[in-house]
């Protein structure tokens, strides 16, 4: 088995999408992390899934709701994926940030690049992580084209093109 500190350092050479994962509970509070673990599962049905630390203050707000929306970031956007990241939590995270809300109920980012607004297919809990499956019920996407905000080595960037 891989020394933890050595898996830890192999993966932030990854690049990595980043996004916010939103979510509402039943009692209508809004919560939410910012996450690089996302990814596609299938087209048909359409469904994705984000791996997400237990210990994350979000963790049991997602997995009570069974609704989450997926909202990747733009470069602009760099200062919501910070909040989200620590410091407040809850609603606090949505200061200053334009939201509205898809088929389930859950916060969209209005300047994301993409949101897929989710209903939870399934949880597969793996050591310090449940991994998130979503059946996608709406797809969110302005026609402002702005570069992705990425995340690598502990540090955000964008992306540019080789010619």
């Amino acid at each position: 088995m891989a020394e933890i500190e050595a898996f830890r350092a192999g993966m932030r050479c990854l690049t990595g999408a980043v996004c916010v994962i939103t979510t509402k509970g039943l009692d209508g509070a809004r919560n939410g992390l910012t996450a690089t673990a996302v990814s596609s599962v299938t087209i048909a049905p359409p469904t994705l899934l984000c791996c997400i630390n237990k210990s994350a203050s979000a963790f049991e707000a997602l997995r009570g709701s069974g609704r989450f929306a997926v909202n990747v970031l733009g470069a602009p956007d760099h200062g919501v994926a910070s909040r989200f990241a620590g410091g407040e939590n809850g609603e606090a995270r949505f200061i200053s940030a334009a939201w509205m809300t898809l088929k389930t109920g859950t916060p969209v980012l209005e300047s994301a690049l993409v949101a897929f607004d989710c209903r939870v297919s399934g949880i597969t809990e793996i050591g310090s992580h449940g991994i998130f499956f979503g059946e996608v019920q709406a797809v969110y996407q302005p026609e402002t084209a702005l570069g992705p905000l990425l995340y690598r080595q502990g540090s955000f960037g964008t992306f540019a093109e080789l010619s």
